[in-house]
């Protein structure tokens, strides 16, 4: 199994992507700890659960802290967790301009800066950032996760260089639409908003899309694992797109 006994940390893995990529890794034989806000269903048993909200500091400390008192490192890091939100700029509040930022940077921003230590320390680290189609291009009525998205390829970028020395790579997975429950509460708000239909809005996004659907969770788990594993040793500071070839057009 390619991740046996890897010890791997994923952001947000309770639902959509995160989630899909914490089976796959699982049924790899990796050591996956989830670091959520929402506890996975009883059934739901792969991996282990830590309580986290990215948007405190000290949780992400602490959280990092005890996977590495329990395996006593940690190889991976997917930095997952994340929010969306359709609303043109004057649509958006500050509250969920704050929130934003709050999650998808600054949350990003201070796992990596946590974990980055540990991974010096063993000479060895592989990170995947979480992206969009939208860091490499714009979408009407997405302006503040756009600028969310841009700052992580670039931080992807600068954070590649940076420890490239210490033999730790840093790479962006950049997925387009993907049918996870952070997409379906997006869309109703961009419904309620917009007082338009739902399915139409489904319909649009499945017909834009070069491959004629929108993608899912376990698609981008794959291509996660890729960019985690040692199969891609000379790739860092790469922004890798999984869109259905919706940024080619």
């Amino acid at each position: 199994m390619k991740f046996k006994d890897k010890v791997v940390v994923i952001t947000g893995a309770t639902t959509g992507i995160g989630k899909a990529t914490r089976e796959y890794l699982t049924r790899e034989g990796g050591i996956v700890f989830n670091l959520d806000i929402q506890k996975p269903a009883v059934d739901d048993t792969p991996g282990e659960f830590i309580r986290c909200d990215v948007r405190n500091k000290q949780e992400i400390k602490d959280s990092l802290a005890a996977v590495v008192a329990k395996e006593n490192r940690i190889d991976m890091l997917f930095a997952n967790a994340g929010i969306h939100l359709f609303a043109t700029m004057e649509q958006t509040s500050d509250d969920e301009l704050d929130n934003l930022i709050d999650i998808n940077i600054k949350g990003t921003f201070h796992t990596v800066r946590e974990v980055l230590p540990y991974m010096k320390a063993q000479r060895k680290g592989s990170i995947v950032l979480m992206g969009s189609d939208q860091t490499f291009t714009g979408k009407a009525s997405s302006s503040v996760y756009g600028l969310t998205k841009g700052a992580i390829g670039q931080l992807t970028k600068s954070t590649a260089i940076d420890y490239a020395p210490f033999n730790i790579r840093v790479n962006c997975i950049c997925p387009g639409t993907i049918d996870t429950p952070l997409l379906h509460k997006a869309v109703t708000h961009f419904s309620t908003v917009n007082s338009v239909d739902e399915a139409g809005v489904y319909e649009s996004m499945n017909t834009i899309q070069p491959l004629g659907r929108i993608g899912q969770p376990e698609e981008i788990a794959a291509v996660v694992a890729f960019l985690l594993s040692d199969d891609n040793s000379f790739m860092t500071g790469s922004l890798v797109s999984a869109d259905g070839g919706y940024i080619c057009q």
